[in-house]
């Protein structure tokens, strides 16, 4: 999806080179305002444990919800947090222009696949899917997933935190939810009902006058669909503009949103490059942690309360490398049992997607911005005034639709892009083209992960079990028949080339079947393997006060404690989790917003 600067490293170091020069040249005038935030960045980075080695909260990972965390719990002046993170900043001398890779919305892909700022995962072979091994891209730097990701700010269904209620996680239904979704954010379109006006995180609205945009939405309202004017709010089905975590141009991560604005705070340190390798205890106490920064290995305590939040793979991993997880898998790796909590890292749950790609007749598409000379363009304009088409994802119209008749609410995401992507934008576009990416939200296949050895360096084995029930396999062969339905209609009459993908040879379910396996990726959207519910539930990780069940001071707060998937994007829901957490960790009661109408269908008997 760096559709636009995709290949600029390697084709185009004429913008390199004068991006180097403006670089030098503004960073003298400090236009690119290197402001006093930033130079006590620098100083508070240093572990200040130099002076006292012992916080009152220790958080595992400055991601998507530690920096959240880290920003709640230092509004207290008498509560000292320390912030680890394994990665780097996301700033280079203070300056976000010279990471452009991060904060350039256009150039996500690039650290979608530079292992600098990326954990690099890879599942096991799929066996349902031609034994595959697919590529799993986590952020390892301050922002964590969120300096990585397609910046598409999705919240989910009202009905997916009812179904969490159900599911054992009491306090965490759509009515205790809503609340923190909108304390987090700042929405452009202001306050309402369901957006926020106050909050860290800024939230545009996508606006492009962009003709394929238009063409998409047009042709999903005459395939019989309705238009909603927001997805995040009363009406989730349907189709309309996406609402994106960006911000004047800029990629608005948790970093942006909630760790820079903390980071002066005299009660708040943060270290970075920093690996976390194992929690420790007295008994079942926790009561600090041991990292390994620089090659030393160094032990810090928490006096009150140890929070993980690495994410979906690395806090269950943490946890088993700690001696809380299965006891005989802990047993055979020679890893001493603290807890036997067998439900630590099972229940894994990701999204698939395909892409459905049709060649455009027209030269529309971003295939233009990546020519050279075009890129020099847009990169030049983008560092100069955070302007232009280096200054959104792309990502700006999408949908939610229902399978079948007798589904109660969207299973099914669709995000429009005028381009092509090919094997996760690591190769280049070769034509004109637009897709849209497409798949189900609650797949029934659930897989797991393991510690490979009790070696914090190595990475878990990773088996998310994709397409294994005939249930999935169906959803996704509804997806590209939807798909090309609202490809085939009007509206894209005088854009339509041949099919790319899967092609007009792919017809019959068997082969539509076979495309699946061949094409399906993930989305990035890994979940559910520190799950949390009661603790009378052994498949249970944490309780519904995010606190891990067996043990005392640890918690976790993350995408991991979801007891199951989410119909839509895990960026915002992670966000608002730990907004709500951080209430939770202060003793405050929760807010609470009750009878906030929600869209249901007026007839469950049609599919739209």
């Amino acid at each position: 999806m760096s559709y636009l600067m995709k290949g600029l490293k390697c084709h185009s170091p004429v913008m390199c080179k004068v991006a180097g020069s403006l670089f030098k040249a503004h960073t003298l005038k400090n236009t690119f305002g290197i402001s006093e935030q930033f130079k006590i960045s620098r100083a508070s980075s240093r572990l200040s444990s130099e002076k006292t080695n012992s916080y009152n909260y220790i958080i595992v990972g400055a991601g998507s919800a530690g920096c959240v965390l880290a920003n709640r719990l230092t509004e207290d002046p008498h509560s000292t947090v320390l912030l680890l993170e394994a990665g780097p900043k996301d700033t280079l001398l203070g300056s976000i222009r010279l990471m452009w890779k991060i904060h350039m919305p256009a150039a996500l892909t690039y650290n979608l696949c530079d292992k600098k700022y990326n954990w690099y995962y890879h599942t096991t072979p799929q066996r349902h899917m031609d034994s595959r091994v697919m590529y799993w891209p986590r952020g390892r730097v301050w922002g964590g997933s969120s300096s990585l990701n397609a910046m598409v700010y999705i919240r989910g269904h009202a009905e997916d935190y009812n179904r969490w209620s159900r599911e054992g996680a009491l306090g965490w239904d759509y009515e205790h939810c809503l609340p923190y979704f909108k304390k987090a954010q700042t929405h452009e379109l202001g306050p309402d009902q369901y957006r926020g006006g106050n909050g860290p995180l800024y939230v545009s609205r996508g606006k492009t006058n962009h003709p394929l945009h238009q063409a998409f939405l047009e042709a999903a309202q005459q395939a019989g669909y309705p238009f909603t004017d927001d997805m995040n709010g009363y009406q989730q089905e349907g189709f309309g503009w996406m609402d994106m975590t960006i911000h004047q141009g800029q990629r608005w991560s948790t970093a942006s949103a909630y760790l820079r604005p903390a980071i002066s705070r005299p009660n708040f340190s943060v270290a970075e490059k920093t690996l976390v390798t194992k929690i420790l205890f007295q008994g079942t106490k926790c009561i600090g942690i041991e990292y390994v920064k620089n090659g030393q290995r160094k032990k810090v305590c928490a006096n009150k309360e140890v929070i993980l939040s690495g994410g979906a793979i690395n806090s269950p991993q943490l946890l088993m490398l700690s001696g809380i997880g299965n006891a005989d898998d802990l047993k055979k790796l020679g890893i001493p049992v603290v807890c036997h909590l067998p439900g630590v890292g099972q229940n894994l749950q990701d999204h698939l997607e395909v892409y459905v790609q049709q060649k455009c007749t027209k030269p529309i598409t971003l295939y233009h911005a990546q020519k050279p000379l075009n890129m020099v363009r847009i990169g030049l304009e983008w560092l100069w005034k955070f302007t232009g088409e280096g200054g959104t994802s792309h990502l700006e119209s999408g949908g939610f639709i229902r399978s079948e008749p007798g589904v109660p609410h969207p299973d099914i995401q669709f995000h429009f892009l005028p381009s092509q992507v090919i094997d996760h934008g690591r190769v280049a576009s070769t034509m004109e083209a637009y897709q849209v990416h497409v798949g189900p939200m609650r797949s029934t296949s659930v897989g797991w992960l393991k510690l490979k050895s009790s070696d914090p360096n190595d990475h878990p084995i990773i088996e998310p079990n994709y397409l294994s029930t005939e249930r999935d396999i169906w959803e996704f062969r509804q997806c590209v028949k939807l798909s090309r339905e609202i490809f085939a209609q009007k509206a894209f009459e005088k854009f339509r080339g041949p099919e790319i993908q899967p092609g007009n040879h792919v017809q019959s379910d068997k082969e539509i079947d076979a495309f699946i396996r061949q094409k399906a990726d993930s989305a990035y959207h890994p979940s559910c393997t520190c799950k949390m519910g009661q603790p009378s539930d052994s498949t249970a990780v944490v309780d519904p006060q995010t606190k891990v069940i067996g043990v005392e001071n640890l918690r976790v707060v993350d995408a991991s404690i979801m007891p199951s998937i989410i119909t839509g994007n895990l960026n915002a829901p992670t966000i608002m989790i730990a907004e709500k957490a951080a209430d939770i960790i202060k003793g405050l009661p929760s807010l609470q917003e009750k009878n906030v109408p929600v869209y249901k269908p007026k007839t469950l008997e049609t599919q739209r």
